[in-house]
């Protein structure tokens, strides 16, 4: 049988996550589940958009609650402060340049779940990530990137 697939994260992203569920739960699904009997009041239901229209939602809204249910049960909660403070991991902010003389890059590495790439949270699975894992400050890294590769050295690692 296969082994299911984790979800690495920081204790603030499940917190997140947990936050969103119970959201669409409580307010978004009651909401959806309104405009289709609103819709349903109007009649014949096969020219019906308003009907269509709140359908596809609750299909998007129930998708949507049961791919974060299945996030939160195979949630790894990553604890940053059990590793060594210059070794990069998820749940670190580490900067870095690229050599020779580039300016600093600062992302936090963060499980996919909460990647959100323009507030500088990169996902554990980018290219970037891959590489600066289990690498120390001071490490000069080889990423692989689209356009070839990139030499970069590690200036620091912190906590977030």
């Amino acid at each position: 049988m296969a082994e299911e697939k984790t979800f690495p994260m920081t204790a603030e992203g499940k917190t997140k996550l947990e936050a969103e569920l119970e959201d669409l739960k409580l307010n978004k699904r009651p909401q959806v589940v309104e405009r289709i009997q609103i819709a349903r009041s109007y009649g014949d239901l096969s020219e019906n958009s308003e009907y269509e229209s709140a359908k596809d939602e609750q299909s998007m809204l129930e998708s949507r609650i049961k791919t974060i249910e299945h996030m939160i049960q195979y949630a790894e909660v990553i604890d940053s402060g059990q590793t060594d403070k210059d070794e990069v991991t998820v749940g670190k902010k580490v900067t870095f340049k690229e050599l020779p003389d580039e300016e600093p890059e600062e992302y936090t590495i963060v499980g996919s779940a909460e990647a959100d790439p323009i507030s500088g949270k990169i996902s554990n699975d980018s290219p970037i990530a891959q590489a600066l894992l289990g690498h120390r400050v001071n490490d000069e890294v080889v990423i692989q990137i689209p356009a070839g590769e990139m030499t970069v050295k590690i200036l620091t690692v912190e906590p977030v």
